[in-house]
């Protein structure tokens, strides 16, 4: 007697198996990476650290991880150490191949740390423009979860309004101009203000003068006698 679900082929019974449920595609896993510049806005001579952080949208392993850094100035010592990882560097650009790479919620986030000193050829004014980008042939389109950036203006930038305050400045503290480097009118002008003024006081001085009372020794006043006859 067979079974329900066999048959007989040549004496011997061969179970037919009835077909599964076909298996849920797996979600796809972004990488998300964070740009840390500290200092942020540093500018020629100093020394700047990138610190790049990896995270994932779900659970999932992405094949053959890429990240790709990117700046606008040259970085003058330049170094990077990722984790897991390797890394090639050059003054503007650090690509990392990290490999395939396991996001869960409990898995440790893959970084990269670049270093060196911004170069001085950033003039004051100039955009630096930091980039991060990730790939892997998982990802058939990029997504804007996987670029991260940040940019400035290299300090000094207002140097232009800084100048004219200083012009200001220098024309506020100039020495006056001297009366007697002026045209003919004006020292004309001038001499003739001050012999009015001078001739203005002699004449209140001799009004007072007349309106003096001289005491006579009997004690009585003697109007009209100039004091300076005796």
């Amino acid at each position: 007697m067979l079974l329900p679900g066999t048959v007989s082929v040549l004496g011997v019974v061969v179970a037919l198996g009835a077909p599964g449920p076909a298996p849920a595609p797996s979600s796809r896993v972004d990488v998300v990476p964070v740009l840390t510049s500290t200092p942020f806005g540093a500018g020629p001579g100093q020394q700047v650290r990138h610190l790049i952080t990896l995270s994932g949208t779900g659970a999932g392993t992405v094949a053959a991880v890429r990240v790709t850094y990117t700046t606008t100035v040259d970085l003058t010592g330049a170094a990077a150490k990722a984790s897991p990882g390797r890394c090639a560097v050059s003054a503007r650009t650090v690509v990392c191949d990290l490999g395939d790479l396991r996001f869960a919620a409990d898995a440790t986030k893959p970084t990269i740390m670049i270093t060196g000193t911004i170069g001085p050829g950033a003039a004051p004014g100039t955009l630096v423009q930091n980039r991060v980008s990730v790939d892997s042939p998982q990802f058939a389109t990029k997504s804007a979860n996987q670029v991260a950036s940040n940019a400035y203006l290299v300090s000094g930038s207002s140097a232009a309004p800084a100048g004219r305050s200083t012009a200001v400045a220098h024309s506020a503290v100039a020495p006056a101009q001297s009366p007697w480097r002026s045209g003919p009118a004006t020292v004309i002008a001038t001499l003739l203000v001050c012999a009015a003024v001078a001739l203005g006081g002699l004449v209140v001085l001799r009004r007072r003068r007349q309106r003096r009372l001289v005491t006579t020794p009997s004690g009585q006043p003697e109007h009209g006698k100039d004091p300076d006859q005796g």
